[in-house]
């Protein structure tokens, strides 16, 4: 199986070399666990050092943010969104009917997720991305009310970015302490992947943890690995074996 590698440092190790190619990978986690900096990290590393155009489109937070937060680990999406190595999508104010100052994103008329994915395949197309970033998979369930919506909704963006040619990463909230894996119970059955991180308070390294509950394709490690968030090198993780 083809890999993609992930840009997290010490996770392609756990994983056969990477994620399966052209899969859809759900990464869910309560609030402050590093969802958006893995997601960040994935599309900014694969960028820079692998050298795939890669698409991050927001759901929720404002892309001038993401571009601040994110510097603090030496990461210039600007400057790659300049070289068309990365682009943002702003889909965080469209449902709201706000318009955006960004130049990629969608419409004040309001949020709509095959429009959303036109967007995305537009982009792909026009840069040769080959991966994109969705942050955060909740805010697609503001339109829709039922479980069986939801999970139609999940399973069709999932075949237009395989179809795509695009490896995807999928963020999803959960409320601290929860045994389940995503917001609505439903996106962990339809990703090829998923990847729980938490936050167990206290300080140091081995305070987060990261554990790969399912990996299509894949023979992984089933243990809960340590893992850190630098300055230098954002998203660390650990041999369990180290600690």
């Amino acid at each position: 199986m083809e890999r993609i590698p992930t840009g997290i440092e010490g996770l392609d190790e756990l994983l056969e070399g990477g994620f399966p190619r052209r899969r859809m990978i759900l990464v869910s986690g309560a609030c402050g666990t590093g969802k958006t900096i893995f997601s960040a990290q994935f599309i900014y590393k694969g960028a820079v050092e692998y050298d795939e155009p890669g698409i991050f489109v927001t759901l929720d937070e404002r892309p001038h943010l993401i571009r601040e937060d994110m510097l603090q680990f030496g990461w210039d999406f600007r400057k790659e969104e300049e070289k068309d190595m990365i682009r943002i999508i702003d889909a965080s104010i469209a449902k709201v009917g706000l318009p955006s100052d960004e130049v990629y994103h969608m419409p004040e008329s309001g949020f709509d997720l095959d429009r959303l994915l036109v967007e995305i395949i537009k982009a792909a197309k026009e840069m040769g991305a080959k991966r994109v970033a969705v942050d955060s998979l909740p805010a697609l369930g503001f339109r829709y009310e039922t479980e069986s919506d939801i999970r139609k909704a999940i399973l069709k963006m999932s075949y237009v970015l395989m179809k795509s040619g695009l490896t995807a990463v999928i963020t999803s909230e959960i409320p601290e302490g929860s045994k389940k894996f995503s917001k609505f119970g439903v996106e962990e059955f339809v990703a090829d992947g998923v990847i729980v991180l938490s936050y167990l308070g206290g300080g140091g390294p081995a305070t987060r943890t990261l554990h790969i509950r399912k990996m299509r394709g894949t023979q992984h490690s089933p243990h809960i690995h340590p893992m850190e968030i630098t300055r230098e090198r954002g998203i660390i993780v650990y041999p369990i074996e180290e600690i």
